[in-house]
């Protein structure tokens, strides 16, 4: 297992939108096991393979404070959501920066297990919210664009300084 290089806000690779995996194969299953080394080193709850440059529908999550509640999901989508809820959120892409987000409350997602058995698991709470966090870095998107244009432009003018700072 290896770390892997996380993107980091404003990289237009995080734009990108993940293709859907047709195999579950051994590289598939050595990405989802280097994620995972990398979002536990981190240290994070959630990584998308976006977030690594690789452009792949694959997604690792662990919210649990015992870090032993691993979640792998591969070609996950939310097939029902409702409700509303208001956490802060962070990201590994995004590094020092938190902020209030608006998901929903509860979320239905299918996704296929690195068996390749399709499962569905639904979410509430955090887990609901690291759900869709990652499934939106599959689509292109980072959770600081549910964030007003003013403070985007904050968020970029502090990273381009955190930058220069450590280059």
């Amino acid at each position: 297992m290896s770390l892997l290089p996380i993107l980091r806000f404003p990289d237009p690779r995080l734009r990108k939108v993940a293709v859907a995996v047709e195999e579950i194969d051994d590289n598939i299953r050595r990405l989802a096991r280097d994620m995972a080394e990398t979002m536990y080193e981190a240290p994070g709850i959630g990584l998308a393979a976006t977030q690594v440059d690789v452009h792949k529908r694959v997604v690792v999550i662990d919210p649990s404070e015992a870090r032993d509640q691993l979640l792998t999901l591969i070609n996950p989508e939310i097939i029902e959501s409702d409700g509303a809820q208001i956490r802060e959120e962070g990201c590994l892409s995004v590094p020092g920066v938190y902020d209030r987000v608006e998901r929903a409350e509860r979320v239905l997602v299918r996704y296929v297990d690195l068996e390749s058995r399709v499962q569905t698991i639904e979410a509430t709470g955090l887990l609901a919210v690291c759900l869709q966090h990652e499934i939106d870095h599959l689509q292109g998107r980072v959770f600081v664009e549910h964030l007003s244009q003013l403070k985007q432009v904050r968020i970029r003018n502090k990273l381009a300084k955190q930058a220069r700072i450590t280059a």
